[in-house]
């Protein structure tokens, strides 16, 4: 027996109190009408209507029934238009993830812009590297990310690329301090404070190959992240180290000074990422749309213009554009 459709008509007929009436309001002839209704009547084991040739009145047991039946419809309705939402990616839950080098106004922008585009989906968001980010890509633990690159995107579908230059940020009294811009080979003879190797091998390698093609070889790579322990590595060693103007990292002040690289030589390149085959969802499509927005907004005024994010159905770009 077709419960719900059983339901829907004892309701029509206990709120019209007239068969013919309900019939019309269901789109339905009134015989099979009836005999739905008698149906459910030797199902519950119970009679729900009066009947006789001038009117139709609710029995005790009918009366006591119907509004667990209006309820039974309503939760029927809601589970029909919640499995609609999740069916269209309108509903549900998004695991996404920004890498913890992402500047809390950038962070802020995605959580409020995401409000706004992701109407109906719950988003947890997690703090995990790039290398963290593409493992759980891959096993389906994460929807979508913000990753840095280089790095193996094998499986993945990518956002359009952002582009954030890198400046310097040095003791005040070194001498590069008084460039406009400084070139990597005034760096020569500094330590170097940079993210550790296993958060994202190949970002860490090509940074750091492209310090010695224009002349910087650190005497050493000291590893850090948080802005306070970066900030002790600059004022007590002989360090530098690299961040966008937005990034957050330690503010400049008398004692640290961030100035421009000459000829924007490195620079932090991120897209969004989910898995191949998740583009259509509309969560992962807000969250992509959200995020490039996010960084396009809070960019380095040095920075190269961020690449707009299409109309969807997303953009996606070979794997092979995203090595540098």
């Amino acid at each position: 027996m077709d419960l719900i459709r059983h339901v829907q008509c004892f309701v029509a007929v206990a709120e019209e109190l007239h068969f013919g009436r309900a019939a019309r309001r269901l789109g339905m002839a009134q015989p099979p009408l009836s005999q739905r209704v008698q149906r459910l009547e030797r199902e519950l084991g119970v009679r729900l209507f009066d009947r006789t040739t001038r009117q139709v009145t609710l029995t005790k047991s009918g009366t006591l029934l119907l509004e667990e039946a209006r309820q039974l419809l309503a939760s029927a309705e809601a589970l029909t238009a919640t499995a609609r939402r999740v069916r269209e990616g309108r509903s549900g839950l998004l695991r996404a993830a920004l890498s913890p080098d992402i500047a809390g106004e950038t962070v802020a922008a995605v959580l409020g812009g995401f409000t706004e585009r992701g109407r109906g989906v719950e988003l947890e968001l997690h703090e995990l590297s790039t290398a963290e980010q593409v493992d759980r890509l891959a096993r389906h633990e994460l929807d979508v990310g913000l990753i840095r690159h280089p790095c193996d995107v094998t499986g993945l579908e990518l956002g359009p690329v952002l582009r954030h230059d890198l400046g310097v940020l040095l003791p005040g009294d070194a001498p590069a301090a008084g460039f406009d811009a400084v070139p990597l080979a005034a760096l020569a003879g500094y330590e170097l404070i940079l993210f550790p190797r296993e958060l994202a091998p190949a970002v860490y390698d090509d940074l750091l190959t492209t310090c010695a093609r224009h002349g910087f070889t650190p005497q050493a790579v000291r590893h850090g992240q948080g802005a306070s322990f970066t900030r002790g590595l600059l004022l007590s060693r002989r360090a530098v180290a690299f961040a966008p103007r937005t990034e957050s990292a330690p503010t400049p002040s008398p004692q640290t000074v961030w100035r421009p690289l000459a000829g924007a030589p490195l620079a932090w390149r991120h897209s969004a990422a989910w898995p191949r085959g998740r583009g259509e969802d509309a969560g992962v499509r807000a969250f992509a749309d959200t995020v490039t927005e996010a960084l396009g907004r809070t960019a380095a005024p040095e920075s190269d213009a961020a690449v707009p994010m299409p109309s969807h159905p997303l953009h996606l770009r070979p794997a092979a554009e995203y090595w540098i």
